[in-house]
């Protein structure tokens, strides 16, 4: 019987993946270090330069197993795909609603509902929960800034308004992000959001997280027959999984934030866990890469992913249906378990061989 949700991180930068019969053999100069059976697996990420052997990635295709291939500072580069599954009525019915004005702005509405919701939860649960050590007024402003904006979202049928007003919320989500770090300062100081490339510890944990997270949601996209390049509050751009961006919109503040906070908080990542480049590029470092990794595996269930603090639930992503609208995205192997409003919890458990964890080099 296939265990579902085992995903093999490979973090090592010349590791090189073959095959082997129906085994996934790692190779590190010319010399076998480990060997995983093929089909206990539901995807492969390698972060290394060395890739894999046209074998490994034909079998992949062909039993459907993901696998995709990052630089070793998680910017994607490629994913092997075999044939389309799912019905090709459901992907037709994807592009005409895509290229339809009002139901695309319906379906993307409630990604961005989900998205704004989440992040006043998130503020919400810090101005709880450590009163005392944040600005609580602060907080609060957030909070009802947030509130405020929902309304407004709900009611909007205009797809330009409404990346407005989800610019709106990221930029006051952000603006109190760093009260909610209580850990290291100044080494985990947060100003604004910074990307490609990332100038500081934190941005550059969010962004190492952001692509596993995006690449989950790739993945569970095409296991369930939709195109993940073709997305309705993301334009269409040549190579960019914009329905993967859009799905995942909604899962950021309740995931990857929450996971970023809690490995930061935890003071789980230490200062040699970055490469602090010259010009001020702040990278992962290897051992950075494999912690996050290693955390991001054995945090346990979905539901649990989000109380890792302090040990309670995280709440629905979004009330109601799931944004997409197509039928429940939630059923793919990669969403690891539903929350009570319906939508998935990107959530790969930790691969177990042996009764020893093998998810990373």
């Amino acid at each position: 019987m296939k265990h579902l949700l085992n995903t093999l991180f490979v973090t090592t930068e010349d590791i090189y993946l073959s095959l082997d019969g129906e085994n996934v053999v790692a190779n590190q100069d010319r010399k076998e270090l480990a060997r995983y059976p093929l089909h206990t697996l539901e995807g492969i990420v390698s972060f290394s330069y060395s890739g894999a052997s046209p074998a490994l990635m034909g079998a992949c295709a062909e039993r459907n197993v993901s696998l995709a291939f990052c630089t070793p500072r998680g910017r994607f580069l490629a994913r092997t795909t075999g044939k389309s599954t799912g019905n090709v009525l459901l992907r037709r019915t994807q592009y005409r609603v895509a290229d339809d004005p009002g139901p695309a702005c319906r379906i993307a509405r409630n990604m961005v509902f989900g998205k704004v919701y989440n992040a006043r939860w998130s503020i919400e649960r810090t101005r709880r929960d450590h009163s005392l050590r944040v600005d609580a007024a602060q907080l609060s402003e957030a909070s009802a800034h947030l509130k405020g904006l929902l309304p407004q979202i709900a009611e909007e049928t205009s797809l330009d308004s409404l990346r407005g007003l989800e610019g709106a919320g990221a930029t006051v989500y952000f603006g109190v992000f760093d009260q909610m770090i209580l850990g290291e300062k100044p080494l985990f100081s947060f100003q604004t959001r910074s990307r490609r490339p990332p100038m500081d510890p934190v941005n550059a944990v969010l962004s190492f997280l952001y692509s596993i997270l995006a690449n989950d949601c790739a993945s569970a996209l095409e296991s369930v027959g939709l195109d993940a390049y073709v997305g309705f509050l993301h334009r269409d751009r040549p190579g960019r999984t914009s329905l993967a961006l859009d799905l995942m919109e909604e899962l950021r503040p309740c995931l990857a934030d929450r996971f970023v906070l809690t490995l930061i908080n935890h003071r789980t990542l230490p200062k040699q866990s970055f490469d602090i480049r010259e010009n001020g590029v702040v990278l992962l470092s290897d051992n950075g890469r494999r912690t996050g990794l290693k955390h991001w595996q054995e945090r346990g269930s979905g539901n649990q992913l989000a109380g890792a603090e302090t040990g309670d639930h995280h709440p629905p992503v979004s009330p109601g249906k799931n944004s997409l609208g197509f039928g429940s995205l939630c059923a793919s192997p990669v969403a690891g378990t539903v929350s009570p409003g319906g939508s998935g919890c990107l959530s790969p458990l930790p691969l177990e061989i042996g009764g020893v964890r093998r998810c990373w080099f």
